[in-house]
């Protein structure tokens, strides 16, 4: 909750059970005897002078996320506790920052200049941060002291339902150390295994796995600076270092980057991400550099003094196998001829836009005018060109020129499965004097329904050498009485 300059305590309403209740209010002595649960009536009698606001959700969640992206400076893993809290996995980032104690003096240092009141600890399990953070007094607990630590706590400090903790009150169980040693099948009988299950996670006796909200990256590689930097050439140079950094790494697990993400961190706690990717996996720290010059662009208007980036963090977020080339004495010009071609597809995505360079691909269909689409090229596989030998040995059986529509024609043929002996195509009358065919092509009934007609498709040459690709749209009496014909495409 944020600290306000205004004289007025503030409290926070909802409703709840068809009532207007506190459900939360800021630490002040002019709020003694309000609190969180009470009815707003009874809270304005004590105190008529109190400000209240009603409860966002929304706007309460999306600034618990944009704090859950802030604190990634600290640790990539980062995961919601509850509506109110974060959970951040510090395990083998604490040396970055001189320790745990430390990390927690600079994380609160930072979190209170922008005007919060939190509430920090640190332990080996998430379970006991979360009950020291809320009912504790020690910040850091040394390994493996949870158990004396969370002994004097009250009972909610386990993340129970209200209900098991009235119960166990009734009980006489008042604190976490009350249920030590405590014969368990009776508790399991009474309440269940939640409240056994929720002290071995605090304890450690049992895992409990925290889903980060942002998927952790295969490689990171990250430079801090003491003093935020500004100029347009030191962020380059960062990044390239960042590059050269993780270039070892992708070749001792054989793999090449295809997707990174360049994170940087304001002094002012805003956050720049930038995306790029590759369309072949690369391991050359130049070339992953010089796809962030163009986007970097957008960002250089908002490059003010004062106000630059004191972390840079470099994420390879998807990788590829890579093998290393086999070097030899003999340049291979085709393979420079690919390189320079990635190369440029890369920048030029870079500086367009992902959906704005795009090639042709093959489609999973044996429909004609279906095979191919146009997708980004950043989506498409790299595929080996084929040889001169393989490209002259086999038989060309689909046009050159394929008509985005087929063309309706006039047409005399052999029936019942004969080829056209004269068409009339464009107003112009053709004879056919050779044909080849037919092809059948079933229609695809889950996309065009079961009516849909077959096309029977036959490579034809008239007197003047025109050859052509034309089919008969139905099978004659078994679909259609009267079969239409149509062009779909022309050879060379």
């Amino acid at each position: 909750m944020k600290k306000r300059p205004e004289a007025a305590p503030l409290v926070i309403f909802d409703t709840i059970q068809n009532a207007l209740r506190i459900t939360a209010h800021e630490k002040s002595p002019q709020l003694s005897g309000i609190h969180v649960g009470q009815s707003l009536s009874d809270a304005r009698a004590i105190n008529p002078k109190i400000e209240c606001i009603e409860q966002d959700g929304e706007a309460d969640r999306a600034l618990l996320l944009c704090l859950a992206r802030w604190c990634e400076r600290y640790t990539p893993l980062v995961s919601l506790s509850g509506d109110d809290g974060l959970f951040l996995d510090i395990t083998g980032c604490a040396h970055l920052f001189k320790g745990e104690a430390a990390l927690l003096e600079d994380l609160e240092k930072r979190l209170v200049s922008q005007g919060f009141d939190v509430q920090l600890a640190c332990a080996d399990t998430p379970g006991a941060a979360w009950a020291l953070c809320r009912y504790g007094q020690t910040r850091v607990a040394s390994p493996h002291q949870q158990a004396t630590l969370l002994e004097a706590l009250p009972l909610n400090g386990l993340r129970l339902p209200k209900t098991d903790v009235q119960g166990l009150s009734k009980l006489g169980f008042r604190t976490i150390g009350c249920l030590y040693g405590v014969p368990r099948a009776p508790l399991v009988a009474r309440f269940g295994t939640d409240i056994l299950f929720r002290l071995d996670q605090a304890l450690g006796e049992a895992d409990e796995v925290l889903s980060p909200l942002r998927p952790v990256a295969e490689l990171v590689s990250e430079k801090r600076f003491a003093d935020p930097i500004v100029d347009e050439e030191d962020i380059k140079r960062t990044i390239l270092l960042l590059c050269e950094n993780s270039v070892p790494n992708l070749e001792r697990r054989g793999l090449g980057m295809q997707a990174c993400e360049l994170t940087l961190f304001r002094a002012n706690g805003e956050i720049e991400t930038i995306t790029t990717e590759a369309s072949f996996p690369l391991r050359n720290a130049k070339r992953m550099a010089a796809l962030f010059d163009e986007r970097l662009a957008s960002l250089h208007d908002s490059w003010e003094a004062g106000f630059g980036f004191d972390i840079l963090r470099l994420s390879i977020v998807r990788a590829a196998p890579l093998k290393a080339d086999q070097q030899t004495l003999i340049a291979h010009e085709e393979t420079g001829k690919t390189e320079h071609n990635h190369h440029l597809i890369d920048r030029l995505s870079a500086r367009l836009g992902k959906e704005r360079v795009r090639v042709f691909s093959q489609c999973d269909t044996h429909i004609p005018e279906r095979r191919f689409a146009l997708q980004p090229a950043l989506d498409t596989t790299p595929s080996k060109p084929a040889s001169l030998k393989e490209t002259q040995s086999e038989i060309i059986t689909r046009p050159l020129i394929l008509f985005p529509r087929p063309e309706r024609v006039e047409a005399i043929a052999e029936v019942p499965e004969g080829p056209p002996l004269k068409f009339r195509w464009r107003k112009v009358s053709y004879d056919v004097v050779r044909a080849e065919g037919p092809e059948r092509i079933a229609c695809e009934w889950w996309k065009d329904g079961r009516a849909a007609y077959t096309r029977d498709y036959f490579r034809i040459e008239d007197r003047d050498g025109y050859r052509l690709w034309v089919f008969r749209h139905g099978l004659y009496e078994r679909e259609t009485p009267t079969p239409n014909w149509y062009v779909h495409g022309m050879f060379g």
